[in-house]
């Protein structure tokens, strides 16, 4: 039976991890984004704790 025989799928299985471990993150990583987030002022925001009715 041929799909018994792993000489040429292993062949591809290998190849394809490599393409997905070296070229794949290098184009995410090389990803910006267009809004950049702007940090935020360093007030605390006023919490409250909350009775609850029952």
């Amino acid at each position: 039976m041929p799909q018994l025989n792993p000489d040429p799928w292993f062949a591809v299985l290998v190849f394809s991890w490599i393409i997905f471990l070296t070229v794949i993150p290098t184009k995410i990583l090389n990803y910006t984004t267009p809004n950049e987030p702007t940090p935020m002022n360093g007030k605390k925001h006023k919490t409250e704790s909350w009775d609850w009715p029952w």
